[in-house]
């Protein structure tokens, strides 16, 4: 039988009729990517989503929760990504519904969907075929779907040489349909993944591929229509391109850049006092690195506050080249049995897991002080190695015209010839760049803690 063509200057879209209770199936064409962009994307997007913390691979649709409930604002709506590979996935429905836009691949992507209910499952398993419908996408296309809970529903590539697609789904509430007692505990507990959230289709109930092949298409298209000669080609030319085009260049990076502040890191040999004169009064190098932060970006804050944000910012911040400089250093002490760290060595010891006190009961230290006033907040920070003992302070002061100084300092007794000979080697770097580094970085996490995306960067920890 012929088919027939609709021509749209709009979006290309369809809708399904809805079962009683739940929502329509909605598909829409969006754009159309440059020939063979589908492949390559999916493929950097599923690498990227494996190293997500609360990444899942299961029902043959790995993916990720990207951002939970949040259900002290009564918002009980969550985002996800997730992937369709080359073999599709099984025949399987929600209780909520759904909404997601997705990237097919080169070769294009098939959607069926089936509206059919338990009792009429229950009272023939055939209706699920005489359900089901299909739903073509073109290759390399943005596009978005929406249907409703308890839709039954299977994505597969068109070509078996290419994925289906890579998709974003904003679950609205992930508390709405008839979810099971495990399931809205789960959900309560802002602890539901795609897997717990599915349930896949009876085995009486799986179509076989003469069903499959029967079932009523529409084959949704941009530019050209599918079953023209231009279609065809297109679709062959965007098929060989994903190919060629999937291969990947380069190591696999992501970046989270800030604004480093305006101001200024002062380095000096200015002789300790106080804290670090007092644990280290006898020394063979000495540095002090100092930073000032324009009046007004603490207001309301005292002292140990500051200091604390600074010190989160240590371990949450540091600069991508101190990280590069220790792992050469620890590669190299290693065998001489040397003490290493991934973090740079005026703080290192805030990585200690056997320190008898802790600043604000989070950071562990050799010693603190905040005056009365908590105008003035300093820690002492340290550890003792096999050529060499250092001692660093970290500093808040509040200053009188509302500015609020922060100063790392750092003085080291070295204990034999080998240490002597390692800090005049690293004594430039040290001073011209590892400590302002440090705490220029610090620094811009204490003015803004809360651009920190904790999320992602526990998923694949690397330099910044």
């Amino acid at each position: 039988m012929p088919g027939s063509t609709r021509t749209r200057r709009s979006f290309p879209c369809l809708q399904l009729p809805a079962q009683a209770g739940a929502g329509p199936v909605e598909v829409t064409l969006i754009a159309q990517l440059g020939i063979g962009a589908g492949d390559p994307l999916i493929a950097d997007a599923v690498a990227r989503q494996q190293h997500h913390p609360d990444f899942i691979d299961a029902l043959d649709e790995p993916s990720a929760r990207l951002g939970g409930m949040h259900t002290d604002r009564q918002d009980p709506s969550s985002l996800y990504s997730f992937a369709v590979g080359n073999d599709g996935h099984p025949f399987h429905r929600h209780a909520g519904p759904r909404m997601f836009t997705a990237i097919a691949g080169s070769s294009g992507a098939e959607l069926r969907f089936a509206m059919t209910s338990d009792a009429q499952l229950a009272q023939d398993p055939a209706a699920f075929s005489r359900a089901l419908r299909r739903v073509q996408i073109p290759p390399d296309c943005l596009f978005t779907v929406r249907f409703g809970g308890g839709t039954w529903h299977q994505f597969v590539p068109r070509h078996p040489g290419h994925p289906a697609l890579f998709a974003l789904s904003c679950h609205s509430n992930e508390l709405a349909g008839a979810l099971s007692m495990l399931q809205r505990r789960q959900v309560l507990d802002n602890a539901a993944d795609i897997p717990s959230l599915t349930q896949t289709l009876p085995a009486a109930c799986q179509p076989n591929q003469q069903v499959l092949q029967a079932a009523p298409l529409v084959q949704l298209s941009l530019q050209a229509t599918a079953p023209s000669l231009a279609g065809r080609l297109c679709r062959q030319a965007r098929g060989l391109g994903g190919r060629l085009r999937r291969w990947r260049r380069g190591a696999l990076r992501g970046y989270v850049e800030r604004a480093t502040p305006a101001a200024r890191v002062l380095s000096s040999r200015a002789p300790a006092a106080g804290m670090l004169a007092d644990a280290l009064p006898l020394c063979h190098h000495d540095d002090q690195a100092t930073l000032t932060f324009r009046a007004g970006q603490f207001d309301g804050l005292r002292a140990s506050q500051v200091l604390a944000l600074i010190l989160e910012g240590f371990l949450l911040n540091p600069p991508g080249t101190v990280g590069y400089l220790m792992a050469l250093r620890n590669q190299l002490v290693a065998p001489l049995r040397l003490r290493t760290s991934p973090l740079g060595c005026p703080v290192s010891s805030l990585l200690s897991t056997d320190a008898r006190q802790h600043f604000v009961g989070r950071f562990p230290v050799l010693s603190q002080h905040t005056d009365t006033s908590d105008r003035h907040a300093e820690v002492l920070l340290g550890a003792d190695d096999r050529h060499l003992r250092f001692r660093s302070s970290v500093s808040v002061q509040l200053l009188d015209d509302g500015q609020v100084q922060a100063t790392l300092a750092t003085r080291v007794l070295t204990l034999n010839l080998f240490g002597r000979l390692y800090m005049q080697l690293i004594d430039p770097v040290h001073r011209h760049h590892i400590a302002p580094a440090l705490l220029r970085r610090a620094a811009e996490h204490a003015v803004a803690p809360e651009l920190y995306t904790a999320t992602c960067e526990r998923a694949n920890p690397a330099p910044a």
